[in-house]
């Protein structure tokens, strides 16, 4: 019997000891590679592809994960095989995750070192294809109690207002504040700007009576602590 060129490749296509959803059940998820957890979302390939050929060819052409996690759902479904409802169901998952890892931070009572304040932002920052400045807005314990997004685009000390980081913390009653800022080029190597608008900042600080922490670098997958370093903060 010939098949219809128009049908999709199923999981149930593959042999029983390779479907995804059979090795999760048995393994767990932890099993399973990234392109075999997208072949669970999508559920169904395309003709001469099945979905696990066709989360492996997505994952190929975004990047990986990272790339996935950055991408709009106009960008998902520009990909051959991708529809609305493939594209909302991936990018839904990754969503999910996000805010998985931002409830497991906040969590914790309070902010102990530069890693803590990193851990509440990085999954998000790290992923924007432009700067962003945001604030973590703390209590006299050092626990959480806003984050506010700022700034997008090119930042330095002259384009970033300096009254402008303190007007959230002035307003909440915060006793103190990091400053994070996220490199694109995924190298959170400090820049000569970002130590100036540090220095700016620690002194308006000062002044106000409000403690400039820290100031995070976010790269890709790690990050760099001005204050550690000893750049702005003399």
């Amino acid at each position: 019997m010939v098949k219809d060129e128009r049908m999709s490749y199923r999981i149930t296509d593959l042999e029983v000891n390779d479907r995804p959803r059979e090795r999760l059940a048995k393994y767990g998820p932890q099993s399973l590679s990234n392109a075999e957890l997208l072949a669970i979302l999508l559920r169904v390939g395309m003709k001469g592809e099945n979905a696990v050929q066709l989360g492996q060819r997505l994952l190929a052409d975004f990047g990986g994960l990272r790339g996935l996690q950055q991408a709009s759902i106009e960008d998902v479904m520009r990909k051959k095989g991708l529809g609305p409802a493939k594209a909302a169901q991936v990018l839904a998952a990754i969503e999910l995750g996000r805010r998985i890892k931002l409830e497991t931070v906040e969590e914790k009572a309070a902010i102990h070192s530069p890693a803590d304040a990193a851990a509440l932002v990085e999954y998000e920052m790290s992923a924007f294809p432009q700067e962003h400045l945001w604030i973590i807005l703390l209590d006299t314990r050092n626990r959480l109690i806003a984050i506010e997004r700022l700034y997008q685009g090119t930042l330095n000390a002259s384009t970033v207002r300096i009254g402008e980081l303190f007007r959230a913390a002035i307003q909440k009653n915060a006793a103190a504040l990091i400053i994070v800022h996220n490199h694109p080029s995924g190298d959170p190597s400090p820049s000569p700007e970002d130590v100036n608008l540090t220095r700016s900042a620690v002194q308006a600080g000062k002044m106000l009576d409000i403690d400039v922490l820290d100031h995070l670098v976010i790269g890709r997958g790690k990050h760099v602590s001005l204050k550690e370093r000893g750049l702005g903060f003399g």
